[in-house]
């Protein structure tokens, strides 16, 4: 676990981050991690197609089933690479491309994510925003589902 505090305006904000191992092999260890989680950055990376699809597959439907009502985001990473020749000419030969933020966007929207970013570790774009959002959402309260049922 890492900790870090961020200052959102004047106010400080302690997180404890856990990354859980995405091998196969921590499958049944990994939601063991999960109770008492107030938000879920759900990381793919922007350059590889397969692990943008196991947002979809994999961690979503894992997240939802363990936690269900806990906030998550989707984060795209490694955007420094997107417009990297050496990446686009890998990706082409296989007739894939990187992943556009309207598709990360769109995923999100489908999937009820509260938010899709973006950042890069690398060159720092964005990373503070990706953490502000997760504060953000891990304090908001959950929206209310209406009724379905109505007594007059």
């Amino acid at each position: 676990m890492v900790v870090a505090t961020i200052k959102i305006g004047d106010e400080p904000y302690t997180l404890g981050l856990f990354d859980t191992a995405g091998q196969e092999d921590y499958d049944r260890l990994r939601p063991l991690s999960y109770p008492q989680t107030d938000v879920f950055l759900v990381c793919f990376s922007v350059t590889s197609p397969a692990s943008f699809e196991n947002v979809r597959e994999k961690w979503f439907p894992e997240v939802h089933h363990h936690c269900p009502g806990v906030p998550c985001l989707i984060v795209g990473t490694q955007t420094d690479l997107r417009d990297d020749a050496t990446v686009r000419e890998k990706l082409a030969r296989q007739k894939m491309q990187p992943i556009r933020k309207e598709d990360g966007d769109r995923m999100a929207k489908e999937l009820g994510a509260v938010k899709y970013v973006e950042c890069s570790a690398l060159t720092q774009y964005k990373l503070k925003d990706v953490f502000d959002e997760a504060i953000v959402a891990a304090l908001e309260p959950a929206p209310k589902k209406k009724s379905k049922c109505l007594v007059l």
